[in-house]
């Protein structure tokens, strides 16, 4: 059905003389707005009078004179058809709409052009002569004279609905109202570099929602003392719940969110209001189920985070509100269902979807059937009534707007009792998922008078899933080509859904490295979830813009643990200490990476076993590589980071290692010529020596001395060899550090 509040209803352009037996009726372009604010009782009993008040305001260049406003009653509406037929209605039809009541008109003497005044009826019911049971259609005419007609004319109308019923039925049709608690998304991935981890805000606009005359402070405020499910978004208490402690709001240097004691104040008021009532939890983000169903079933993980998102929705509600909630129901957009969606709504244990009449429709019957259908499976479909669901779409702000739609479900209401009076049957209601504080009041007014007229029987969302079905009620759930156009153009992409993917992937490799996991896996987790929020609908920059945010700021978090880059290293030795430093710029510890180097040159330079490392938060940690060179030379040397899996962590680090190996050759020549060196000076020393004790005579033997010549010179070549001492071995480190050239020989760097 569609209701006319966006604007105010009418506005009665037909000239129509009084004489209207003659069935005379000149349309004319006059614009004289005739708005019905309000009307009491809104269900009137048989003593009651009922007051109809509104505005008049003359749109037209001339004045209008000798005018007066009047009421009229037209015939008892037959059907829930008809009822959307007046409201559609705009010219003045004689027939339709009855005659004018007399002896209750409001007199109006002038009405300038551009001016407006108000104007106030009261008819008691008995002069309305309302012959049964039934909605009648009222109007409030505006009848008077412009300077171009000579006789009365009405110049503008406005309807509204009079149910009518003397006595309570016998069986009262029994209605489920669906309250829901839902907002945007708020919070970000990030958190404060502290130990408490303050929560950062994309913005603080709940701040708004949520203080006196916020839209959810009156859904708390006026759901308290109705009949009602409430159905919750746990994400939002979640959100309202990290806004009680010390928060901040996104940006640079952003400020301190200043907000505590509302969103402590709203808690309270929460959790007193929902004591007695039924709390249904939807999944946790409020995951859009038909964008899942279309196109996050490309992706391979998209739909495995829809299970652990049920089961956070129940723990987040009872540990926030102390109430253990129903998880067993799914809510897709605007309840537009086809096959796909319903398969993935059911996927994770809830098998119930709360759809609606325009997707499940019942053509072919002539009364408004029971909501629960099975559908197969084990499933129900909740099928919610759509004029009734829609009844507070518009603009609730404009009294007139307001009025007609309280009146207007009433109306509805008691026409499904009347269609078939012996078969109770249960209806429920899902309004828009964030209504307005205009809205709300107004849903709070049509339920607290639907209460009080007696005509149906609030039950819950529970009960209402197990209502016994109706037999000839549709339960053939459309197929995918059937959903609604308007409804896909707003889901999200394909590439949304990898984005995702890809997001969850990197936090599983970084969470298995962390001491502390928790730390990450929650924030993240959380906004991964609320990455796929049906909030987003209509906002496809803002959902684009979250997660590219969430991914840069998981990639930040996992480069603050890198290798320090090394400059050329230089080694003097067959084998040296090579060490690389890995920093760990976070709070916490990382554990179970694998630091591996690679050698371009594996012949020329052998770089050593692979090491497990472990380096506490806001530290750096040098790990020492025992190398081997077998050849002189350059060799690229690559370290980098490695999972328990094997998957590579963080960019790798490359540094060049110079090879000036002293080989054992080399030592050996280098040992025998120092010790034919010494063996040399011995001998002379021993000549000398000899020479000084005997005289001229030792001066004279050329044998002797060619004898011990000789015998040197086996020395020279025979003896150091056998009783050289060992080569020196190679120094224990030689690496150049991180600046330029090389290390001195035997130098140990540890960074």
């Amino acid at each position: 059905m569609t209701l006319l509040t966006g604007v105010p209803l009418l506005i009665g352009t037909l000239q129509v003389p009084h004489a209207a037996a003659a069935g005379a009726a000149a349309p004319g372009p006059h614009a004289v707005s005739v708005t019905i604010n309000a009307m009491s009782p809104v269900a009137p009993g048989k003593g009651d009078t009922v007051t109809v008040s509104g505005t008049l305001t003359n749109d037209t260049r001339n004045a209008i004179t000798d005018a007066h406003v009047g009421l009229h009653r037209g015939t008892a509406l037959s059907d829930r058809s008809s009822i959307e037929a007046v409201t559609k209605r705009t010219g003045y039809l004689p027939g339709a709409d009855g005659k004018e009541i007399g002896n209750h008109t409001e007199k109006v003497d002038r009405l300038d052009p551009g001016t407006s005044r108000t104007f106030t009826l009261n008819v008691p019911v008995k002069d309305l002569d309302l012959s049964g049971d039934g909605v009648y259609p009222l109007g409030v005419t505006l009848s008077g004279r412009t300077p171009s007609s000579s006789y009365d004319q009405v110049l503008g109308i406005d309807r509204t609905l009079l149910p009518w019923q003397g006595s309570a039925p016998a069986k009262k049709t029994q209605l489920t109202y669906l309250w829901p608690l839902i907002s945007s998304t708020h919070l970000a991935a990030e958190t404060g570099a502290d130990t408490q981890q303050t929560p950062v805000f994309r913005d603080d606009k709940l701040a708004a929602e949520i203080a006196p005359g916020g839209r959810l402070q009156k859904m708390v405020e006026l759901g308290k003392n109705l009949p009602v499910t409430f159905v919750i978004d746990p994400d939002l208490l979640a959100t309202v719940e990290a806004m009680t402690k010390p928060y901040r709001v996104h940006g640079p240097d952003g400020p301190a969110g200043r907000n505590q004691a509302v969103a402590k104040q709203w808690l309270n008021d929460l959790e007193n209001a929902v004591t007695g009532h039924e709390v249904v939890a939807l999944p946790f983000g409020d995951p859009d189920l038909a964008s899942l169903a279309h196109h996050g079933k490309s992706v391979p993980s998209a739909l495995s985070h829809l299970g652990p998102a049920t089961e956070l929705a129940s723990k987040t509600v009872d540990t926030i509100l102390g109430v253990k909630p129903r998880t067993d129901f799914t809510w897709p957009v605007n309840g537009a269902v086809d096959s796909s969606i319903v398969d993935v709504a059911t996927s994770a244990g809830a098998h119930n979807v709360i759809t609606r009449g325009d997707s499940l429709r019942d053509n072919n019957l002539p009364y408004t059937p029971t909501a629960a259908r099975p559908i197969g499976g084990g499933n129900t479909a909740i099928v919610t009534d759509t004029r009734l669901s829609q009844a507070f779409e518009g603009d609730m702000s404009k009294s007139g707007n307001a009025s007609l739609a309280i009146q207007e479900f009433l109306a509805e209401a008691q026409m499904i009792g009347l269609e078939n009076p012996e078969q109770q049957r249960s209806v429920v209601v899902a309004p828009q998922r964030m209504p307005s504080a205009a809205q709300a009041q107004a849903m709070a007014g049509a339920l607290r008078n639907l209460e009080q007229a007696g005509w149906t029987q609030p039950t819950k969302l529970g009960d209402a899933a197990k209502a016994k079905p109706d037999p000839d009620a549709n339960r053939q759930i459309p197929s995918r080509a059937s959903y609604p156009s308007s409804l896909r153009s707003q889901e999200l992409p394909v590439d949304a859904f990898r984005q995702i993917e890809d997001t969850q992937t990197a936090l599983d490799d970084f969470q298995v490295v962390l001491a502390q996991p928790e730390r990450v896996v929650t924030p993240f987790g959380n906004a991964i979830m609320r990455a796929t929020s049906t909030s987003w609908r209509g906002d496809p920059e803002g959902a684009a813009a979250f997660r590219t945010s969430v991914r840069d700021y998981l990639d930040g978090l996992t480069k603050k643990v890198h290798l320090i880059r090394k400059s050329e290293a230089t080694l003097s030795g067959r084998s040296a200490t090579i060490p690389v430093t890995v920093q760990n710029n976070l709070l916490q510890g990382v554990q179970g990476l694998t630091l591996r180097l690679t050698s371009s040159q594996p012949n020329r330079l052998d770089v050593g076993k692979s090491q497990q490392i472990k380096v506490d938060g806001g530290h750096s940690q040098s790990f020492k590589f025992e190398t081997t060179a077998n050849a002189n030379g350059l060799a690229w040397v690559t370290a980098r980071l490695y999972t328990a899996d094997g998957k590579p962590y963080g960019a790798p680090m490359t540094f060049r290692v110079n090879v000036t190996e002293i080989t054992a050759t080399v030592m050996l020549v280098i040992a025998g010529g120092v010790l034919l060196l010494v063996l040399a000076g011995v001998r002379i020393y021993l000549q000398r020596k000899r020479a000084a004790t005997e005289g001229t005579g030792d001066e004279e033997n050329g044998e002797d001395s060619g004898g011990s010549t000789a015998e040197g010179k086996d020395d020279d070549n025979g003896g150091p060899g056998e009783d050289s001492p060992e080569q020196p071995s190679d120094p224990t480190s030689d690496t150049g550090s991180d600046k330029s050239g090389p290390s001195g020989s035997g130098e140990k760097v540890d960074r």
